[in-house]
């Protein structure tokens, strides 16, 4: 049988989403400089954010968002906790992502994807562009939360 996840729009605490990280390989993509303030912010003033919880409210899964609510959806943060991969999670967080952005109708998606999460993407009917521009690329110091 399969275990019941809920997925709702809450605010989550740096510490639970660091707690978060560990269990995910999305705690990979942040850099070390500021860690623990920069997440704090990051929770805080995030557009959408969504967090898939199991019946023992543990958090499974988050996806966080920047949105004008009217043509695009940016997701800065889609995980899931290594135990529950493969369960639909991720899909379910990003069609409830753009749902909430406002739809199918008016909202394009974009994100930047690790190489190890291009194919989930690519499963969800994304295509790579070409037409993302960068300013201001600041050198980070690699680090994984643990």
């Amino acid at each position: 049988m399969k275990e019941l996840v809920n997925i709702q729009e809450e605010r989550i605490s740096a510490q639970e989403y660091i707690d978060f990280l560990k269990r995910t390989e999305l705690g990979a993509q942040y850099p070390k400089e500021r860690f623990c303030e920069r997440i704090a912010k990051l929770v805080k003033t995030v557009s959408i954010s969504l967090v898939a919880r199991n019946a023992d409210n543990l958090i499974v899964g988050v996806l966080f968002g920047l949105t004008d609510y009217a043509y695009w959806l940016y997701v800065t943060d889609l995980g899931v906790d290594r135990a529950y991969t493969g369960r639909g999670i991720g899909r379910r967080l990003m069609k409830t992502a753009h749902e909430l952005a406002g739809g199918e109708r008016d909202i394009a998606v974009y994100l930047i994807a690790n190489e190890n999460a291009v194919p989930f993407y690519e499963k969800l009917g994304m295509k790579k562009a070409k037409d993302v521009m960068q300013y201001n690329q600041i050198d980070w110091t690699e680090f994984v939360v643990e």
